[in-house]
């Protein structure tokens, strides 16, 4: 599955992988596993176990067919760096984004952890890694399969950018700092569905240090490019309180890191009504959109506080 998307922070999606399994409560209630179970038997999804992960090495050549540049959600039906994922197809993945330089590659993960060990391969034109350091002698890259991700010159690729997704401040403690270790043009946080307060300034490198006492250091080298931010809003959406939304968004304009929102989700709520943008909301509480013809996912800037309609991006990509 390959083609334009709705996705507001990107143009198309390219699915070589599809299928995955839960790993924390941001998963509960996954499209993707949704979507899959209505596609089982058709779309390359299995008929018995439609969510498992696939491989589709069918779909590794699509990014070449397309003729204008784009940004690209990469495996939005599944994680690349699923364990079930094997290192070579990974690789294959990376050569094929290596290849098409005239488009950005987005790169969504919940586990950053093997995302950040996978790019750690660099091997010498030996066979030792996954890239090549020696750029006369590419066929010995990866055990001599042949299959490069790029060179010592062009490394990291430019037009691929390295995120993960977190959902409350444990998991953003726990997945940022293996974010910061990825070799990446651009380094992104998805923090969707936002279930609770998340303080970007709080996080820890694992080497014990502190990223900084200002979010300022988010924008540095060494941190983050990138913020996404959004409530959840399919079926069963837990609310999103509009307070930690905003207090992301602070904290990114603080630090000079564009900041994306993505929708406010199916079920906002505030502790402070008199915040929302009172004509189109059904109610003075905040907890459902009015029947106003607007998305009932939260998706519409113009239904949203003033403060919030942020949808920024970080320089550079397609």
């Amino acid at each position: 599955m390959s083609g334009p998307t709705k996705i507001e922070w990107t143009d198309s999606t390219w699915s070589p992988v599809t299928g995955c399994t839960k790993v924390s409560a941001g998963c509960t209630h996954c499209y993707a596993e949704r979507m899959a179970k209505r596609l089982a038997g058709r779309a390359g999804y299995p008929e018995e176990n439609p969510f498992a992960v696939t491989l589709h090495p069918e779909r590794l050549d699509d990014p070449l067919r397309w003729r204008k540049p784009r940004r690209v959600f990469v495996c939005s039906m599944s994680d690349l760096f699923h364990p079930d994922v094997p290192d070579e197809f990974i690789a294959r993945v990376w050569t094929r984004m290596h290849q098409k330089g005239d488009c950005t590659f987005q790169i969504l993960t919940k586990r950053p952890e093997r995302m950040a060990a996978w790019l750690s391969r660099r091997g010498n034109g030996g066979g030792f890694g996954w890239m090549t350091h020696n750029n006369t002698e590419p066929e010995k890259a990866y055990e001599g399969t042949g299959i490069i991700v790029g060179y010592a010159n062009n490394w990291p690729l430019p037009n691929v950018w390295a995120g993960t997704s977190v959902e409350d401040q444990a998991t953003a403690d726990e997945r940022i700092p293996h974010l910061l270790r990825c070799p990446a043009a651009v380094r992104f946080v998805s923090v969707e569905p936002l279930l609770g307060p998340v303080d970007l300034r709080r996080v820890v490198c694992n080497d014990g240090d502190a990223l900084g006492e200002s979010l300022q250091n988010l924008g540095l080298d060494a941190g983050l490019d990138w913020v996404i931010a959004g409530g959840e809003s399919g079926p069963k959406a837990r609310p999103c309180h509009l307070e930690h939304l905003r207090t992301v968004v602070e904290q990114c304009r603080a630090a000079g890191v564009p900041c994306c929102v993505k929708r406010l989700g199916r079920y906002p709520s505030s502790d402070r009504p008199e915040t929302c943008w009172d004509p189109l909301w059904a109610d003075k509480t905040c907890t459902r959109f009015s029947g106003s013809g607007l998305s009932h996912k939260g998706g519409d800037p113009i239904a949203w506080p003033e403060d919030l309609r942020v949808r920024e991006f970080p320089k550079g990509g397609a």
